[in-house]
């Protein structure tokens, strides 16, 4: 009889499992969490509301009492999520809007570190008297959108920049250490200096924190070693010991990548932009440097297609992208229709669309132990999710018409026009990035000088009103 209730998604059998003594407390907490009838139950739960610019990061402390967020304000809130109230806010020190801001294991809420569009990475401590003393570990030469947090350590974790650098840190020190930077993979076995390759995303294995993952403005996840990246002594040019790439973006210059999620057996999850969402099995990766292998080296693997979530939009943010359940049973992405979208990870199957934004849907936040999750986007305020609502929600009727809606936006954006003012101000916005970041070639100096260098970072914005000029509100929403 038991056999018969084995993997099933109805939370009605699991309470009759557990009435009859099928399941064990915390096998039936998992399995009713991890239900699609919860999934389909999931509701608004409340928003909160205190910043003054668009959310850009979310985060869950290890215990998810305490929900941690950065705004384009430049503001750090730490709110009590459950009771909608906000228990302090403090000025992050950064110049620009925050990209992400993480709290730090072990260390009672009071050590956050956060990135942001001004380069630095900085470190804020929460004092005894309730004050909070901020300062900077380091700065990129190009914009931080994220940070890589150690597994269980109080102490280490990692940025990746646009400057194409993934940095370590350990607080236990006063500085960080520029680990190598990624080059194209065609230019990867050249022994004199390339250009690097923007990141937007780095993850760390959870089953093995000697493993992370990078990727960024080309099509390739790439995995290092920390034991053995095999930089480039040369030009610190790191190497990769594995690579993950669908294989009709093989060689392509067609996409690139926003997000990376790793789950709890090293699945890794990546979320192209103007393309799809793919999870790769660890099986699934390339050599090294795939754009110099001959097609036949790859051959075996040929049966091996990563699973594909499609449906949403992702093109005018730099999305995010999540695993959600006990067991990482179902993926989770925005979209820039204004969507949240949630598909069985198992199949790909789309069981949930919900409107989480009147513009765009970034960052999707699971909470580490119940079926709740926060959502932020172009609006300033974040929204708490849980399955509160009595009735069993199915996809909407129009669900159809979303999605190809954003399959015709992916398949048109190559042949959207712009208007003068919009090319203009556009080219003025490189022209002065231009001063600072030209094309970023690095030799062995480069690497060994922690010198500031001295610039702005530019980023394009738009508010809810009309388009401004140069110089416009410094807390419009980051498009990018």
């Amino acid at each position: 009889m038991e056999g018969a209730f084995r993997n099933s998604d109805n939370g009605v059998v699991e309470f009759f499992k557990r009435e009859m003594g099928f399941s064990a407390p915390r096998v039936f907490s998992r399995r009713i969490s991890a239900s699609q009838t919860i999934i389909k139950q999931i509701d608004l739960y409340g928003k909160l509301s205190g910043h003054q610019g668009c959310v850009n990061t979310i985060e869950f402390n290890s215990t998810g009492e305490i929900l941690v967020s950065g705004s384009d304000d430049k503001q750090i809130m730490l709110w009590d999520w459950a009771t909608q109230k906000l228990k302090f806010s403090y000025p992050s020190g950064h110049l620009d809007n925050i990209f992400q801001a993480r709290i730090m294991p072990f260390t009672d809420d009071r050590k956050i570190v956060t990135s942001s569009a001004d380069c630095q990475v900085r470190l804020s401590q929460v004092l005894d008297n309730g004050s909070v003393e901020t300062k900077r570990l380091s700065k990129h030469q190009g914009r931080v959108h994220r940070l890589a947090v150690e597994p269980g350590s109080p102490y280490v974790f990692y940025s990746c920049g646009e400057d194409g650098f993934v940095q370590h840190y350990d607080l236990r020190s006063n500085s960080a250490t520029k680990l190598f930077y990624c080059t194209s993979m065609a230019e990867n076995n050249s022994r004199s200096s390339s250009s690097s390759i923007g990141l937007n995303s780095i993850v760390i294995n959870p089953r093995n924190p000697n493993y992370f993952s990078a990727g960024g403005a080309d099509v390739y996840a790439r995995v290092y070693d920390i034991r053995k990246y095999q930089a480039d002594p040369s030009t610190k040019a790191g190497t990769p010991f594995a690579t993950f790439c669908p294989r009709h973006l093989n060689g392509t210059h067609d996409a690139h990548i926003t997000a990376l999620a790793y789950s709890n057996t090293s699945e890794l999850l990546v979320s192209y932009n103007d393309e799809l969402v793919y999870l790769f099995q660890k099986n699934m990766g390339l050599c090294p440097n795939p754009s110099s292998s001959s097609p036949s080296e790859d051959t075996h693997k040929e049966a091996d297609a990563p699973q594909v979530y499609t449906g949403h939009r992702n093109s005018q943010t730099v999305k995010g992208v999540s695993f959600f359940g006990p067991n990482d049973e179902y993926v989770l992405s925005g979209s820039d229709c204004g969507h949240i979208f949630i598909w069985k990870k198992k199949g790909g199957e789309l069981v949930r669309l919900m409107v989480g934004d009147r513009h765009i849907v970034n960052q999707l936040e699971p909470h580490p132990l119940i079926p709740v999750l926060a959502s932020c986007g172009i609006e300033k305020n974040i929204k708490m999710w849980a399955p509160s609502s009595n009735v069993i929600t199915s996809l909407p009727d129009n669900v159809l018409e979303i999605m190809e809606a954003n399959r015709q936006g992916r398949e048109d954006h190559s042949r959207v026009t712009f208007t003068p003012d919009v090319i203009m101000h556009v080219l003025r916005l490189h022209r002065r990035q231009a001063r600072v970041f030209i094309e970023p070639r690095y030799n062995r100096e480069d690497i060994e000088s922690d010198e500031d260098i001295e610039g702005e970072s530019y980023v394009l914005g738009f508010s809810d009103g009309d388009a401004t000029e140069d110089g416009g509100n410094s807390r419009e929403c980051n498009i990018s």
